[in-house]
């Protein structure tokens, strides 16, 4: 799991702990109204400034957290609160919706997956305000292309809605991305069963337990995103229309959804496991019982070798013509007797 960034002990509230390794931010503005959309790309705080004029909505999405002068000139120009800013910059925290003076800050989880078990968890804080939306992202890249492609329709319902609308539509974006990777995280475990069913081994324990690690960090995801959506849907906010909630609870049922899926896969990882430690321990059973058959073989003839092997002069069997063949065919019937003993047994093959 990622380590939080937090700001020295003791240091007054606001204090902000940038990560020296943190990507550069990447603005992208969208302005837009019923009728009209503009898109831009500012470089400057100021230029944000003058693009933040009365009249229509805007959105304004940052990606990469590695500047701290420029996060600060923002929060100035959208009166974010220094708790609020603290919570955006300090990842990963709990997901969660909390409301400010002046906006509302929903912090949620973005799933990105190359690869069945290559699945990366980013940070997504989104912020609301009256006339505006603000979405910061830990590095560049995200899965809100549906949201813009819908926002450049014209006359749509994302068009003629307010800020919180938008809002939800990007937080449902991020829940519903969490489908696709969750799918692709349950075919490789269908996999994995088939291979611990046929052939248990190291690599697959590796793959159960890095999978299992996966799973748990999206129930961390998951599970406290669920709160959140709750909370946004229960409790009365300025910020977020009775309209609103509306959608936001379909968005509860998406969340809801796929906690059950991760709590289902949990579930089968663990059986999984289960299955792969009685594999191993049947494998291993059967190595010792043929170890031990062979051993139980050789117990009587060695006991029989070792008495004739003794350096005794007075042993009547040692001068007669046929002692020595004798011995051996003795040897071999008590053998084979004991390999129908166990047969009949069903040590050596399993009984009907």
């Amino acid at each position: 799991m990622d380590e939080m960034r937090k700001p020295p002990i003791g240091a007054r509230p606001g204090t902000l702990s940038i990560d020296p390794e943190a990507s550069r931010p990447r603005l992208r503005l969208i302005r837009f109204s019923e009728d009209r959309i503009e898109e831009r790309s500012p470089e400057t705080v100021e230029e944000v400034r003058k693009l933040k004029a009365p009249g229509g909505k805007l959105w304004l999405d940052i990606q990469g957290l590695g500047d701290e002068q420029m996060l600060r000139g923002l929060a100035d120009v959208f009166s974010i609160h220094p708790l609020a800013l603290e919570d955006v910059v300090h990842v990963p925290i709990r997901p969660k919706a909390e409301q400010y003076d002046h906006n509302l800050l929903i912090v949620s989880r973005m799933l990105r997956s190359a690869e069945d078990t290559d699945i990366d968890t980013e940070q997504v804080s989104i912020l609301v305000g009256d006339d505006f939306v603000l979405t910061f992202q830990e590095v560049w890249g995200d899965v809100l292309d549906p949201v813009r492609q819908r926002l450049q329709i014209a006359g749509s319902l994302m068009r003629r809605s307010g800020p919180d609308y938008l809002a939800y539509a990007i937080l449902d974006t991020i829940i519903d991305a969490y489908f696709p990777v969750i799918e692709r995280l349950g075919d490789h475990l269908e996999a994995l069963e088939e291979r611990v069913l046929a052939q248990a081994s190291p690599e697959t324990l590796r793959e159960l337990t890095e999978a299992k690690g996966i799973l748990l960090n999206l129930r961390h995801a998951v599970v406290p995103q669920r709160e959140a959506v709750n909370t946004l849907i229960r409790e009365e906010n300025e910020f977020v229309s009775e309209k609103v909630r509306m959608y936001l609870r379909d968005t509860y049922d998406h969340i809801v959804q796929t906690a059950e899926s991760v709590e289902v896969a949990r579930e089968l990882v663990n059986g999984l496991m289960n299955t792969y430690l009685s594999v191993v321990s049947n494998r291993m059973n059967e190595v010792m019982k043929t170890l031990t058959i062979v051993a139980s073989l050789f117990v009587p003839l060695t006991f029989m070798a070792g008495i004739y092997g003794m350096n005794f002069e007075h042993m009547p069997e040692l001068h007669v013509r046929w002692a020595y063949p004798a011995l051996l065919a003795a040897m071999g019937v008590t053998a084979v007797g004991m390999l129908i003993h166990f047969w009949r047994k069903g040590w050596l093959a399993r009984k009907d």
